[in-house]
């Protein structure tokens, strides 16, 4: 499971549908839907804000909002909080600049032409507040 940290409109394409994907299992991991992947790492970030559900519902609009400004169509009834205000989650610094690397090397195999996209600097999604630190705690490199 890969929830990237990364602003939406730097994804390429099959990343940014991958972690549609994702983020709707996480959604149900935790809305207590589903007994698989409860203990995934990732989720640590989203289990920590003030309301979770709402914090991943954010997540997944951004990500829908991208998508249909690229012409692809995410359903938006899959999303359990619409509407939820920004969670301002904390990400480091250094697990930015972690993530950007590695989608750099993805992009570099799978789709080329996708790389001038991609920002020296890394940019967070609107999900998250930048934050000085290294990579974070939860991440596997």
């Amino acid at each position: 499971m890969r929830l990237w940290s990364l602003h939406p409109s730097i994804l390429d394409r099959a990343a940014l549908v991958a972690c549609w994907r994702e983020g709707l299992l996480a959604q149900k991991v935790l809305a207590g839907g589903t007994k698989g992947y409860t203990r995934h790492p990732q989720l640590e970030r989203f289990r920590a804000a003030d309301d979770p559900l709402d914090a991943i519902g954010h997540f997944l609009g951004e990500l829908r909002l991208e998508a249909t400004a690229r012409g692809y169509r995410f359903d938006g009834t899959r999303i359990r909080r619409v509407d939820a205000a920004p969670p301002a989650i904390p990400v480091t610094h250094g697990q930015l600049a972690y993530e950007l690397g590695h989608l750099r090397a993805k992009v570099a195999e799978r789709d080329p032409a996708w790389l001038p996209r991609l920002p020296e600097v890394a940019l967070a999604a609107p999900t998250f507040t930048v934050v000085d630190g290294g990579i974070e705690a939860w991440e596997r490199p």
